[in-house]
């Protein structure tokens, strides 16, 4: 994703601005997608929050899914990440460079159905509310 912004430079007495274009830190096709995908009777229990360098989509406070640059990011109950990390297109989440617990990475291949898109919402709703409960 480009986006436009402004740069103003100053040189002596003179202003120059400039249009450049950046990368967007996250996918805002798929923040969109997920967005669409949230069932009208979920939605208000959503919010969003910037985090790890993109986009986050909190259920009750809980971070369920979220968007790292072209990644999804989902965050899945312990007792299912070994039969998840079996999947097309999953990793661990190794933001940190070391595997961050209950949170994976989907890349696009993983996700690119609206059908599995919304199996990791659910996944991640999941783990939300389990967090939700205590």
């Amino acid at each position: 994703m480009l986006r436009s912004f402004l740069v103003v430079k100053f040189t002596a007495s003179l202003c120059i601005f400039k249009v450049k274009q950046l990368r967007m830190a996250f996918n805002e096709v798929l923040a969109d997608r997920i967005r669409q995908l949230i069932s009208h009777e979920e939605l208000p229990q959503f919010t969003e929050k910037k985090m790890f360098g993109g986009i986050a989509f909190m259920y009750k406070n809980k971070m369920a899914v979220g968007v790292v640059k072209d990644d999804l990011m989902v965050r899945i109950l312990q007792d299912k990440m070994e039969k998840t990390l079996k999947k097309n297109g999953v990793r661990e989440m190794d933001f940190t460079k070391r595997p961050m617990k209950e949170f994976i990475f989907v890349d696009e291949t993983g996700y690119n159905s609206d059908k599995t898109l919304s199996e990791w919402i659910t996944l991640g709703i999941e783990h939300a509310q389990s967090k939700a409960e205590h």
